[in-house]
């Protein structure tokens, strides 16, 4: 009740901030039109309603060069933060309009350098929000009701700081994009840090595994293909898509709001949807068809746009069955027998042939550590790993293979899995003999860093900046508040 509670005050105050929108953005408009930052401070310091009584409905909480900074961008942002869960504080906003100074400095370099994004990436990143928001609201007509205004609506509102928010992602990537780190800089940064404070480093192994999924046969499908033809047939019949949808779809992202899925192009669904979503027009409807990775779908185009795609759809997923489970079974001991009697087999051929995970078996069935996929490192702590697989790898050899075991993931699915080990290393601290990939890493970051605040630092001091007398106390905005030499420039300079 409490979360409710929070969530039905965040979207009250985004709707009682987004009612001066409105007007609030016309003055933005006005502002970006004056001849300088310094006449368009000393006319609005508030934005005030045109007619009747005068009193305050927004104001300019920053200015960054000519671009102002509204209050209710703040409290929009705010309220975002409330519906997550998240506990009411003061320092919060110091924290958001940071972000906003930050983007929109970054945003008024990218239009001096030509950077910008193409609209159907910010059609789809739009989309993307609009997708999570309904859901946490728990459908379309509900979100609908808390917003005051459609989704549409809401989606043209927000479009524009979306855009801009990309364009300053980008920015900064620019920035950084042609900086490297070579062993020099890595030996460097390791010799900086203090002793006594060297980083620690948890118990690693690198794992190797070959997954055995329960596959259905023709005739346990059948009864799911059905399932999906029968609801087609209402929808057919005049049913409406939308509340079947809602009922019997097991798409847990997309059944709350009538099994919209929002905009994508030929690479945000799997290839089965995708051939399907883009070859009908809009208002028509597919035929039943089946992933092999979620189960069986229908789908119905809602709008064409060039290379993008609306879309809603019902999915109906088969369930596991004993039997599945059991030829699972069956087929991972065949496998583990072979492993033992053929040692010319090796493991990572035998999970490149056998193996159903597609994310491993291209790998030489070695499992990568999620939190650093970028350097597609083996390496994983043995925290972040699966317990049960944890359990497991701790009773092994170095080299040795587990006998098959069922396993369960997060999301609910069963398999079993022959596990290797194929190295471990103990806990210990940073040296740069055993840990150089990692130290890598950090000694890049922290370039990066350097080089980031190098900018803005630079940036600050050839910007007009201006701050709201409520923000001046904010710890983290002191180096944004500007000296009095600064303020004369209104403009960034390239």
């Amino acid at each position: 009740m409490r979360k409710l509670g929070i969530f039905v005050l965040s979207f009250i105050l985004i709707i009682s901030v987004a009612q001066a929108q409105t007007k609030a953005d016309s003055a933005a408009k006005a502002l970006t039109k004056s001849d300088t930052t310094a006449k368009v401070v000393a006319k609005a310091d508030s934005v005030v309603a045109p007619a009747g009584p005068r009193h305050t409905l927004d104001k300019i909480a920053a200015v960054v060069g000519n671009a102002p900074i509204l209050q209710s961008d703040i409290e929009t942002q705010y309220a975002r933060y409330l519906v997550e869960g998240n506990q009411p504080s003061g320092d919060v906003k110091c924290k958001i309009l940071q972000s906003l100074l930050t983007q929109k400095l970054l945003a008024q370099q990218a239009a001096i350098d030509s950077i910008d994004v193409k609209d159907d990436e910010v059609d789809a990143n739009v989309d993307r929000r609009m997708r999570e928001m309904t859901q946490r609201a728990g459908g379309q007509e509900k979100l609908e009701g808390f917003l005051g205004r459609s989704v549409i609506q809401y989606k043209d509102e927000i479009r524009p700081d979306v855009k801009e928010q990309m364009v300053a992602q980008k920015m900064q990537q620019h920035i950084t994009e042609k900086l490297n780190v070579t062993p020099q800089d890595v030996k460097k940064y390791f010799e900086t840090l203090p002793k006594d404070s060297l980083p620690s480093f948890n118990k690693e192994v690198e794992v190797g595994e070959i997954v055995f999924q329960p596959q259905l046969n023709k005739e346990e499908k059948e009864l799911y293909r059905e399932k999906a033809e029968a609801l087609r047939e209402r929808v057919k019949k005049g049913e409406d898509f939308g509340t079947l949808a809602r009922l019997y779809s097991q798409d847990p992202g997309s059944a709350p709001d009538g099994g919209d899925a929002g905009f994508g192009d030929r690479t945000t669904w799997v290839k089965e949807f995708t051939a399907n979503a883009f070859r009908l027009k809009a208002g028509e409807m597919s035929p039943v068809f089946e992933s092999p990775e979620y189960g069986f779908f229908f789908l119905q185009v809602i709008e064409r746009r060039g290379e993008q795609v609306h879309v809603r759809h019902i999915l109906i997923m088969p369930v596991v069955t004993q039997a599945s489970l059991d030829r699972a079974k069956v087929k991972a001991d065949s496998i583990y027998t072979l492993l033992q009697k053929n040692k010319k087999i090796d493991f990572s051929s035998a999970a490149a042939y056998y193996s159903d995970d597609k994310e491993t078996k291209y790998n030489g069935g070695m499992m990568l550590n999620a939190e650093n996929v970028q350097t597609r490192t083996t390496f994983i702590p043995t925290d972040k790993l699966d317990p049960k697989v944890a359990l497991t790898v701790d009773t092994m050899k170095i080299g040795s293979i587990s006998k098959p075991d069922l396993f369960t993931e997060a999301n609910g699915k069963k398999s079993y899995k022959i596990l290797y080990l194929k190295s471990a290393t103990s806990a210990h601290k940073a040296n740069l003999e055993q840990d150089f990939p990692k130290l890598k890493d950090y000694a890049f970051e922290d370039k990066t860093n350097k080089m980031i605040n190098q900018w803005f630092d630079k940036r600050r001091k050839e910007t007009f900046i201006r701050i709201d007398r409520e923000y001046q106390s904010c710890d983290i905005l002191k180096k944004w508040i500007t000296t009095p030499t600064a303020t004369t420039t209104a403009q960034t300079k390239p």
